[in-house]
C-alpha cells in the first residue's frame, strides 16, 4: 500500500506523519494541511474510467477504495443562459459532503482505530456515518441541539451513535474534540482533516471535465466552514499548474446575512476574523459557523482568485428555494444560497455554476 503523505501546519510547519491519529497541531491546535502536489490527467485520458470520483485518481492522496458508493460525477443543468447548476444534491447520502467523506473513512479503515467521531449541523454527519457503516466502522456524531429531525434520522439509519450536545455548532464541535483526544480515536472532521478538502476538490475537476477542458468565469460556492471553497481553490490551482486552464475563475464566497463573520472581515479588509459573531437564526443552518477555524485560509483564496464575498438575507434564501422547486430542483435551504446570490443579475454577464449541495428532504421548505 502507497506510504501516506504527511500532514502539516501552515501556520507554524509542525508535521504529522501521514499514518498518526493526531487531528491537530500540537503547537496552535489548528488545522492541518496535506503535503500532497499532484498532476491531474490530461482530459483525453479520462475517457472510459470509473464513473465517480475516483476517476481523478491522480489528484487523490488515496487509492484503490473499498467503501466507495459511487460518488460524485453529478450532472449539470441550465438554469439561466449564464448559470448553470450542479446537482451534489444526487449523491448516495443527498449531499455533497459524500465527496470529503469517504476520503475520512478510507482513511480510518487503514487506521484502523477503536472508534470514529465527527461533529456536524447535519450533513457531514449524515456522510461520515453511511460511509463509517459502509466500512463497518463504529461511529459516533456530536450534533447541536435543534439539528434537522430528517438529518438525525438518516445517521442513525446509517447506525451511528448520535451525541445531542446542548449548544450550539460550536458546542458540539468541542464536545468532538474532547472525545477524538481519547485513545484510539479517529477524528472524522470535515474542518481540521485535509483528506476531506481533497475529496471536495473533485466537484471542480469534474466542472472542468463536463466542460470540456475549461471552467466557468465564476466559481459561486456556500460558505461556513469553508470546505467546497478551499477544496475548490486545491483543484484549480492544481488543473492551472499543470496547464489544463488557461485562465483561473474568481470565487465567489456567499453567506447568510444571519451569520456572516468571514464577508465582514473580507469587506474590512482584515486576513483573519475579526470581532464577535452571534450565531442568529437563519435557514441555512449548514453554513451558519461564527468562527471557521480556516478562515485566513478561505480569505486569501477568494482574494487571490479576484473574487469577492456575498450575503444573501433570510427573505431571498426562502424565494431561492421556491423558485428552484419551480424549475424542478428541491433544494435544501442552505444549498440554495449560491442561486439566491446570483440569479436577480448579479454576475453582469459573467458565467457561473453554483453547486445545489443538498436535498430539500434533508429539512423541508424554509418557512417566514
Amino acid at each position: 500500500m502507497t506510504p501516506l503523505p504527511d500532514r502539516y501546519c501552515p501556520v507554524d510547519g509542525i508535521r504529522i506523519p501521514g499514518d498518526s491519529l493526531a487531528w491537530c497541531c500540537p503547537s496552535c491546535h489548528g488545522p492541518l494541511d496535506l503535503d500532497f502536489a499532484p498532476t491531474p490527467a490530461p482530459l483525453k485520458s479520462l475517457t472510459g474510467r470509473v464513473n465517480s470520483l475516483w476517476r481523478y485518481a491522480e489528484t487523490l492522496p488515496l487509492s484503490a477504495p473499498r467503501v466507495s458508493l459511487g460518488e460524485g460525477r453529478t450532472p449539470l443543468v441550465e438554469l439561466t443562459d449564464e448559470v448553470r447548476g450542479k446537482l451534489d444534491f444526487l449523491m448516495p447520502t443527498l449531499s455533497f459532503k459524500d465527496r470529503g467523506a469517504v476520503m475520512l473513512a478510507e482513511l480510518a479503515l487503514r487506521a484502523g482505530p477503536r472508534r470514529v467521531v465527527a461533529d456536524s449541523s447535519g450533513n457531514a454527519g449524515t456522510a461520515v456515518a453511511a460511509y463509517c457503516a459502509r466500512a463497518r466502522l463504529p461511529c459516533t456524531v456530536y450534533v447541536p441541539l435543534g439539528t434537522s429531525v430528517k438529518k438525525l434520522e438518516q445517521m442513525e439509519a446509517h447506525g451511528a451513535r448520535l451525541e445531542v450536545v446542548d449548544g450550539d455548532r460550536e458546542a458540539a464541535a468541542a464536545a468532538a474534540r474532547r472525545a477524538a483526544d481519547e485513545p484510539d480515536t479517529f477524528y472524522a472532521s470535515h474542518v481540521y482533516n485535509p483528506y476531506f478538502l481533497h475529496g471536495t476538490k473533485t466537484y471542480v475537476h469534474e466542472l472542468w471535465e463536463d466542460l470540456g477542458g475549461r471552467l466557468p468565469e465564476v466559481l459561486v460556492l456556500p460558505v461556513g466552514n469553508g470546505t467546497l471553497l478551499l477544496g475548490a481553490a486545491l483543484a484549480v490551482a492544481e488543473l492551472y499548474g499543470a496547464g489544463l486552464l488557461d485562465r483561473r475563475p474568481r470565487l465567489w464566497a456567499v453567506q447568510a446575512a444571519a451569520v456572516a463573520p468571514l464577508a465582514h472581515a473580507f469587506a474590512e479588509g482584515a486576513d483573519d476574523l475579526t470581532g464577535t459573531t452571534t450565531l442568529s437564526p437563519t435557514h441555512a443552518e449548514g453554513i451558519a459557523v461564527p468562527r471557521p477555524p480556516r478562515a485566513r485560509q478561505i480569505l486569501r483564496a477568494v482574494r487571490e482568485s479576484g473574487g469577492t464575498f456575498l450575503t444573501v438575507t433570510e427573505d431571498r434564501i426562502r424565494h431561492a428555494q421556491l423558485d428552484l422547486a419551480s424549475r424542478g430542483l428541491y433544494v435544501e435551504s442552505t444549498g440554495v444560497v449560491c442561486w439566491a446570490a446570483v440569479r436577480e443579475g448579479a454576475l453582469g454577464g459573467r458565467s457561473a455554476v453554483v453547486p445545489l449541495c443538498g436535498a430539500g428532504l434533508k429539512s423541508g421548505p424554509a418557512r417566514d
